[in-house]
């Protein structure tokens, strides 16, 4: 499964503020994204820097933010239900927040109890959904947001080149360190980084540093440290068990997305098999019902083929023509023909009809008044007659084939299917 980790771009701010008081946030100075792709987490397959729309495609997509862009609060989860919890950690959170509650994004750590101890991340909300806005527009859809350092145990320090404010150059080393009591993002320069990083305990650290700052790093540390590029620090945040995406920015696969979504699962390289055997059910079922269909099509010809033969050798001075029209229709014509001849009456004759009739007339009933007959159909006046009456007749008539229409006093005899054995 391939995945594809990025780093979203520190939110700069200018130093200046305006006349209101308020802090405004610094134009983003590029586009591009720094990221790194790996077949299974660990590896690194490839890296680089590009517009969104030049990103790599991968089956996971997860988006790592800058250190400094997330503020971490040790708190007391609240025990309060899945959909009020978030009402209940900006009511927690209330006090230690620089923003407003509503302004800010939360997000719990991972395996958190309620009523235990747990961190909760903080993240500027407008700020974060901007970005992920930005990148669904470039059809990159981020399934995990992780931070880059999280509190932890045993301690991490990681140096790196420091960029100025407005993104433009670098302006020394930081160092960003992470311990069990929280996550801070220090400049060398000056005496906070010695104060908080006790010389004593340098040896029980974990160090690392960018191939820009590990000279830097190991003259301030006075110790080597493992030379970590940005690439490979993204892949050791995408190992994360946290997962930003929570609350109001939790993932929603519903209707279109929810098809995007399967459909990017589907075209997926673990997909393929399955993509590769409906292939062949597809093929299989198109060559299937066409050679079905071909062996039908090869049946009625057959057939139709041995109607027309047994017609042209029963009467061979028809027309051909006319028996590959309509085989059945020649039969009929010709054998109520020759029943003409012999002087013998056929199904749709008055004879046959009246015989059919007077075999069934019911004992108790007066000769029939009037009748009226059409080629192939007699009617009988039937007035009078009781219900019991006309279904006696019509039951002992249609083990004969016949049918029995009964309306207004009248009884229309008729056969039920007229050269069905033709």
């Amino acid at each position: 499964m391939s995945i594809l980790v990025l780093q979203i771009p520190q939110r700069h701010h200018l130093r200046a503020r305006s006349v209101g008081g308020a802090e405004p946030e610094a134009a983003r100075t590029t586009d591009d994204y720094a990221y790194a792709t790996s077949p299974d987490g660990l590896m690194l397959a490839t890296d680089g820097r590009c517009a969104p729309a030049l990103l790599p495609k991968a089956d996971t997509v997860i988006a790592v933010l800058s250190d400094a862009d997330v503020s971490w609060h040790r708190i007391t989860l609240p025990k309060a239900p899945a959909q009020r919890l978030r009402a209940a950690l900006g009511g927690v959170l209330e006090e230690a927040l620089l923003d407003d509650a509503d302004a800010v994004h939360l997000a719990v750590a991972p395996l958190a109890a309620p009523g235990q101890l747990t961190w909760v991340a903080a993240v500027d909300r407008r700020w974060l959904r901007a970005e992920l806005a930005a990148l669904e527009k470039a059809n990159v859809f981020v399934d995990r947001i992780v931070p880059t350092a999280w509190p932890d145990d045993p301690p991490t320090g990681h140096f790196a080149e420091a960029d100025d404010d407005a993104g433009g150059t670098t302006t020394g080393i930081v160092l960003h360190w992470s311990h069990a009591d929280g996550v801070a993002s220090i400049r060398l320069q000056g005496g906070l980084a010695r104060a908080l990083v006790p010389t004593s305990a340098v040896q029980g650290i974990r160090w690392s540093a960018t191939p820009g700052a590990a000279a830097a790093a190991e003259q301030w540390l006075s110790a080597p440290v493992n030379v970590m590029p940005a690439a490979q620090r993204l892949l050791q945040a995408a190992r994360s068990l946290w997962n930003l995406r929570q609350f109001e920015l939790a993932r929603r696969t519903r209707g279109a997305r929810a098809l995007r979504d399967s459909l990017r699962q589907f075209l997926s390289p673990a997909w393929r098999p399955v993509r590769w055997g409906l292939a062949v059910l597809v093929t299989a079922q198109i060559v299937g019902l066409n050679a079905w269909a071909w062996h039908q099509r090869t049946a009625v010809e057959a057939k139709r083929a041995a109607i027309q033969n047994l017609v042209k050798a029963a009467y061979p001075r028809v027309n051909v023509q006319e028996v590959q029209r309509d085989a059945a229709a020649v039969m009929q014509r010709e054998a109520q023909a020759l029943r003409t001849q012999a002087g013998k009456p056929g199904d749709t004759d008055l004879e046959t009809l009246l015989q059919a009739a007077a075999s069934a007339w019911p004992a108790d009933r007066p000769p029939v008044a009037n009748l009226r007959f059409e080629p192939g159909k007699l009617t009988l006046s039937a007035a009078g007659w009781s219900d019991d009456q006309v279904q006696q007749f019509r039951s002992q008539l249609l083990p004969a084939g016949w049918q029995v229409d009964a309306a207004e006093g009248r009884l229309a005899m008729s056969r039920a299917r007229a050269g069905a054995g033709l």
